[in-house]
């Protein structure tokens, strides 16, 4: 049977649905400019286990579960489950902790600079200009051979880890709900003020989330790989879908009334604009080097791939590392160390790719 979803106007439409839900999430609760946003979410995420202490961004956003379960219930279905790993895993982890690093400097990830820009938020586009740099100077790389080695085929017990990881997730969520006033339910933490205390419903989310999951594995939606195939190849299939979303959120806003042009006073937002745009340039060369942006990593981990999976942990070991020492930033600008960080980030993702590069050392 043909895969509709991968075709021109699949991923047009995979790129659609997925601006109008996340705008729709928005205005069902979460966060401003913020309807999906997978560096975010994970951060959120980590804040909810503890091993970060921000108060203001502790929520288990149902939505990250349910793009890896999504994906995965798709794979199985269509026979893509197929469980993998083996390719450098710490290089990944480490590619995944700069990845998220950069993110929250900037405040989002691919995903969310899109959205930012949809809601009107002119800082995005410093952020996006930074993607676009750090996903090319990642293509320079790939000219040279760069690799990280080939994948090996595991049992299923390998493939079925991460969507048990995400599900018991989930169970934890329904064991230990957010109480109304409270920070702490059980192990699990609560933002009670911030953005990690708005978000939709959770059944909202949920569905959201395994919907997105779902459609996204099927069509290989990848917003670095839109960046990658357009400047690699001139290819713009990837692209299309990438633009449908900023084209589709965008509309979506204008009839919610959510879109606000201009620069200052954005949500979740800081007008520093070298810093928006050298957070996301290192992003963006660690997805380039890891293969995939943070949505994708997420439906590959669904699908069995084991190295996506050290990759998604390494952001979330990220997300903890950017808050317990001062490296996020937040609307009032970078964080005490995020500077350093950014310097720190992008000699780590440049050795990675240097280091890795089969023509200059064979």
């Amino acid at each position: 049977m043909k895969n509709v979803f991968a075709t021109r106007w699949g991923i047009i439409v995979v790129g659609a649905v997925i601006g109008v839900l996340a705008a729709l999430l928005q205005k069902f609760g979460n966060p401003g400019n913020m309807g999906i946003c997978v560096a975010c979410f994970e951060r959120d995420i980590a804040g909810a286990l503890g091993l970060h202490r921000a108060e203001v961004v502790q929520y288990l956003r149902p939505e990250i579960p349910g793009f890896v379960l999504g994906a995965f219930l798709s794979s199985l279905l269509v026979g893509d489950f197929k469980p993998r790993a083996g390719s450098s895993p710490l290089a990944r982890f480490l590619l995944g902790m700069c990845a998220m690093i950069g993110a929250l400097v900037f405040l989002g990830c691919p995903w969310r600079a899109l959205l930012r820009l949809a809601g009107g938020d002119g800082n995005a586009l410093f952020g996006l200009v930074g993607l676009v740099t750090g996903v090319g100077i990642g293509t320079i790389f790939f000219r040279y051979g760069y690799s990280l080695g080939r994948t090996y085929r595991q049992g299923w017990g390998v493939g079925l880890l991460m969507p048990i990881v995400m599900a018991g997730l989930l169970v934890l969520v329904f064991i230990f709900p957010q109480t109304e006033g409270q920070p702490q339910n059980g192990v699990l933490f609560y933002s009670v003020k911030g953005p990690g205390s708005q978000h939709a419903a959770l059944a909202i989310s949920l569905i959201v989330g395994l919907g997105v999951g779902a459609i996204a594995q099927r069509s290989r939606f990848c917003t670095m790989g839109a960046l990658r195939d357009l400047i690699l190849f001139n290819h713009w299939h990837l692209f299309s879908g990438f633009l449908a979303l900023l084209i589709f959120a965008w509309i979506t806003n204008i009839i919610l009334g959510q879109f606000h042009p201009g620069f200052v006073g954005q949500p979740v937002a800081h007008t520093q604009s070298f810093w928006n745009f050298a957070g996301m340039l290192v992003a963006g060369l660690a997805f380039a080097l890891a293969g995939g942006c943070p949505g994708r990593q997420l439906f590959m981990s669904g699908e069995g791939d084991g190295d996506a999976g050290i990759f998604v942990f390494g952001m979330i070991m990220g997300a903890a590392f950017a808050h317990n020492f001062g490296l996020a930033s937040s609307p009032n600008g970078i964080g005490p160390h995020g500077i350093a960080a950014v310097a720190v980030c992008l000699i780590v993702c440049l050795c990675i790719g240097f280091t890795n590069l089969k023509k200059i050392g064979e």
